[in-house]
């Protein structure tokens, strides 16, 4: 008879629960660091980059975390965020990351950091207390915390400082450190009618109420911008071809600085009076020179079945 193996007592009190092998991951991120250094906007980047990320999180849960996402979701990477809100849990955070790393789970930590000054201010702004605070003052909360972390901070993969960092700047470092590419801007193209409101998320609005108007056309009437006789009739328009390519130019060259700004998606509106017809053609035909200049391009028409 195989002998059970002896359970293990973390430092928190916690039983090490017993799983089997873990199935190999890509890779388990731990975020980590000082309160008031980043770590929720941290967070975000990542879940905006695709990642599943459980916030606050106590140490010991980990392995169970690894086994439901290798049994679910394993084409999308994993990170929990593990920090001193966790209280006495957090002191199990050292030999977990051995049992896990005893089973063939890679893992990795990412530590940030700012200096005493900067986390005062921030708290301060935010006007909330230090987690570990108590009855004191918010530098002795981060002092606490310092003594806490230390050991911690020492064993970190990667420790970025975010003191002179703004939300900007500290998206493009954690991108950097764990993407391996920047996912692409994404454009959306959606074609309008006026007389139906303009999209109320659009960040560009283009006007093309001044191309000729194919509802006037018996023949073109029941047809939309994405039937070829409507096509052709508002792409022949005067000025049609010479507005669509320097629109695309215009919008193109403001794109390309967008991902700069921390926008990972960009909203362009294209109108006539229904929406049905010069408005569709001309989205269209932007999408394709957006895509011809690298774009990742959607294209929506809200009112292409308005009568």
């Amino acid at each position: 008879m195989t002998e059970e193996p002896p359970a293990v007592t973390y430092p928190s009190g916690i039983v090490r629960p017993q799983f089997e092998q873990l199935a190999k991951v890509p890779e388990l991120l731990v975020l980590t660091g000082m309160s008031g250094a980043g770590r929720t906007k941290a967070a975000a980047v990542l879940s905006d980059l695709g990642w599943y990320v459980v916030d606050n999180l106590p140490p010991h849960l980990l392995s169970g975390l690894v086994t439901a996402h290798v049994a679910g979701d394993t084409q999308r990477p994993l990170a929990a965020v593990v920090d001193v809100r966790g209280g006495r849990y957090f002191a199990d955070l050292e030999p977990v990351i051995d049992d896990l790393e005893s089973k063939g789970v890679p893992v990795r930590m990412l530590f940030l950091d700012a200096d005493d000054l900067a986390l005062v201010k921030r708290f301060e702004e935010a006007r909330r207390p230090h987690p570990l605070q108590e009855d004191g003052t918010i530098l002795e909360g981060i002092a606490r915390e310092r003594a806490v972390v230390e050991d911690v901070r020492d064993r970190a993969d990667q420790i970025i400082d975010t003191t002179d960092l703004n939300v900007h700047q500290l998206r493009e470092l954690v991108t950097a450190e764990v993407a391996e590419e920047v996912p692409a801007l994404q454009v959306n193209v959606m074609s309008f009618g006026f007389k139906n409101g303009v999209p109320a998320d659009a960040d560009f609005v283009a006007d093309v109420r001044f191309l000729d108007n194919p509802h006037w056309i018996p023949d073109l009437r029941p047809l939309t911008g994405l039937d070829e006789p409507v096509r052709d009739h508002v792409l022949r328009s005067q000025g049609a071809r010479e507005f669509i390519e320097g629109y695309a130019t215009v919008i193109g060259s403001a794109l390309s600085l967008y991902r700069a700004h921390d926008k990972p998606t960009v909203s362009i509106a294209v109108g006539c009076t229904g929406g049905k017809h010069r408005s569709v053609a001309v989205s269209e035909a932007l999408g394709v020179a957006l895509r011809d200049q690298g774009f990742a391009v959607r294209l929506t028409h809200r009112d292409r079945v308005a009568t």
